[in-house]
């Protein structure tokens, strides 16, 4: 069974990396390493999240063994009171105790191997071959070589930093009188700088989504709230997306001018070609026509840009248009969510209990929608249920946090045990239920990572690091984030390992050490960190969570010119009412789309058969004016409408064949606004709302 445990635990896990990369990545767009490096880094972290209560289980059952100084065996299970291992108890004398395995236990020797691939290879990711994979796919080299020149060019400030950090801690041991260093020691420290770096900036975004979490919960409860903070996003988003949209023309005429000097027999035409691919279609349509191929360039004549300046236009087209489309993509997207709301709006006060969509969906109802979710089911999930369970789980998550906050500033005391986790785990363990424990340590380090991981998914560095869903995050953003999962998640696991009491470095406890400890090294060697930095720089966690809990990080950006939502701020007001205007005029955008639509259906479904006789009796007609050419005209009357006859006279018959009927009485506009006749049939109603359509257009 615990082979069967371990190994269901790792493809599941394979498989929740693949979809988070799915829905972030792009599989088709993107290079297959860039995919790969950042998969095989989310996949690491993740498994290092869900073995380690496996870890903790087996050590505790071998701390039983040591303390009891008996051989293990298999438990009995007596014929009545029990059911299953987990619920047997040991007898009351302790000379007699019984060790009962868990379910889950993973035989010796096998973790310490695993924990040693996971870690080491995670660690060459963040701080070697990412980093590196990072400059190269956002490289504009148009060769293998020119990019990883570039790669390594920007690299070399890169690594120094972390060359200077561990030549000072090396050096802070070789003066030290009574050490002398090992290859095991200089591992640790490298280790422990490692963990040092991670947990300075733990610490921040455990600080910032402890709080953030479950506030977003609570508001998200709040559909008035939650619909005035979509207006502002969406006025953001608009400038956002003018901007992106200003940026492709820009780099788009510099790629025209690039590409009307450089000819095609000239040696740069290959990289302006590789230039040209990645524009958009329309913008390679529009650049090939206006190419004279069969020109020859002269050098004497003509000066041309350099294959320095290409690689920096390539590099600012990759950009442009990545972020062109994100904008497009989140726009829409957002105009969703905007319509939903304020559909859920409308209908909190329905009496009939039946929630109305403004816009039905495009797509025909599949059997879940007609079966089990159906109008009025949503309807009460919509405007009823849904807002009880967000504050329902927002209550959870905050009894969390403050469990997470009592426990960080006082998990080194170890009598009495303060640690609320580290309580529940001792408890448990007395009894031997190694299934509440691994559930008590999921739980517990799954809402950590959620707090640590969520932040880095909402941080948004300007427009260089941000991870957008619905395949729109660049290569760059994914192996940010791979670079900063695989730096977090250790110190992460150690923070927790030492909130329950399992990490004998900050515990002082003479235990068996798991596994992933083990690895790690002893944190004795570096004393002041061990004994100093992670014991107390931790407390920090809660005037971190109280100046995100009074919004301090926000009001300070936006003093400084970045534009926040603040509800008592009046350029917040202004973004409103900016992004109300917005979403109203997309909404009117759309219901004329869908009016015109409907009514072409309904002149089809009218006038469909009409124009099917109406073109049979014309082709009929014409067939019998051609035979009449064959035959010469016998009077005045064939002769008008022979070949020799006028031409004038025969192409207005031709048009009037192709002709369709009209219906004045239909509710369909003229189509030529000059025309004099056209207000006659609709009253001037094809005017307005073309002015209409206009103004709205501004």
């Amino acid at each position: 069974m615990s082979g069967a445990a371990l190994a269901l635990e790792i493809v599941v896990v394979f498989f929740l990396a693949l979809f988070l990369l799915h829905r972030y990545g792009d599989f088709r767009k993107q290079q297959r390493m860039v995919l790969f490096g950042t998969l095989l880094a989310w996949y690491l972290c993740f498994l290092i999240v869900f073995i380690l209560p496996l870890d903790v289980t087996t050590t505790i059952y071998k701390q039983c063994v040591i303390d009891h100084q008996t051989t293990p065996a298999e438990p009995t299970l007596p014929s009545t009171n029990h059911t299953h291992a987990n619920a047997s108890k040991p007898p009351a004398d302790g000379s007699a105790a019984m060790c009962y395995k868990p379910w889950s236990y993973i035989p010796d020797g096998i973790m310490p191997v695993f924990w040693r691939v996971v870690y080491w290879t995670s660690q060459c990711l963040t701080w070697l071959l990412l980093p590196f994979m990072q400059s190269y796919a956002r490289s504009g080299g148009f060769s293998i070589t020119g990019k990883i020149k570039t790669a390594l060019i920007e690299n070399a400030i890169y690594y120094g930093t972390y060359l200077l950090l561990f030549s000072s801690l090396l050096i802070y041991v070789a003066i030290h009188p009574e050490w002398r260093p090992s290859w095991h020691e200089l591992q640790t420290i490298g280790i422990t700088a490692a963990n040092t770096w991670g947990l300075f900036l733990l610490v921040l975004l455990l600080g910032y989504g402890l709080v953030e979490i479950p506030r977003s919960y609570w508001n998200a409860a709040r559909h008035g709230h939650l619909l005035v903070k979509t207006y502002f996003k969406a006025s953001k988003l608009m400038t956002e997306k003018a901007d992106a949209e200003e940026n492709l023309e820009d780099v788009m005429e510099e790629v025209r001018k690039v590409s009307e000097s450089i000819k095609y027999n000239h040696p740069l035409r290959k990289c302006v070609d590789t230039i040209l691919r990645k524009c958009p279609v329309d913008y390679q349509e529009k650049m090939g026509r206006n190419m004279d191929d069969y020109e020859d360039f002269d050098d004497k004549q003509n000066t041309y840009p350099s294959e320095r300046s290409l690689v920096k236009l390539h590099k600012q087209v990759i950009y442009a248009v990545q972020r062109h489309n994100r904008t497009q993509v989140q726009w829409q997207i957002l105009l969703q969510e905007a319509l939903h709301l304020e559909d859920v709006a409308k209908n909190e006060n329905s009496s009939c209990h039946q929630f109305v969509h403004s816009f039905p969906p495009s797509d025909p109802p599949g059997w879940f929608s007609r079966y089990v979710y159906t109008p009025t089911i949503e309807w009460y999930w919509e405007c009823l249920l849904k807002r009880w369970f967000h504050r329902l789980l927002s209550v959870v998550l905050t009894l969390f946090s403050v469990a997470v906050v009592w426990s960080e500033c006082t998990f080194f005391s170890t009598t009495p045990v303060l640690s609320l986790f580290a309580v529940f785990i001792q408890l448990a363990e007395r009894d031997y239920n190694y299934l509440y424990i691994q559930m008590a340590c999921f739980v517990t380090i799954f809402f950590l990572c959620t707090c640590v991981y969520s932040t880095v998914f909402r941080i948004r560095v300007f427009n260089y690091y941000y991870l957008a869903p619905h395949h729109q995050t660049d290569a760059y953003s994914l192996q940010f984030s791979g670079m900063l999962f695989c730096r977090l998640t250790p110190p992460l696991c150690l923070n927790f390992l030492g909130l329950i009491h399992m990490d004998s470095a900050i515990s002082h406890q003479q235990k068996a050490p798991t596994a992933y400890t083990s690895i790690m090294g002893s944190m004795r060697v570096l004393s002041f960190i061990a004994n100093g930095f992670y014991i107390y720089y931790p407390m920090l966690i809660v005037i971190l969570c109280v100046a995100t809990y009074f919004s301090l990080g926000t009001r300070c950006l936006n003093l400084l010119g970045f534009q926040q939502f603040m509800g008592d701020s009046e350029m917040t007001s202004d973004l409103i009412d900016e992004g109300k205007e917005l979403i109203r005029r997309e909404k009117r955008k759309r219901q004329r789309a869908e009016d015109g639509e409907n009514r072409r259906r309904e002149w089809k479904e009218r006038y469909g058969n009409q124009r099917e006789e109406f073109r049979n009796r014309s082709s009929h007609e014409m067939k019998e004016t051609n035979y009449s050419d064959t035959v010469p005209p016998t009077n005045a009357r064939q002769a008008k409408f022979s070949r020799g006859g006028t031409r004038a006279e025969r192409d207005r018959v031709e048009l009037l064949q192709d002709a369709e009927p009209l219906d004045f009485n239909a509710d369909i506009p003229n189509e030529d606004p000059l025309d004099p006749e056209s207000n006659r049939h609709t009253g001037g109603r094809y005017l307005s709302m073309s002015s209409s359509r206009i103004f709205d257009d501004v």
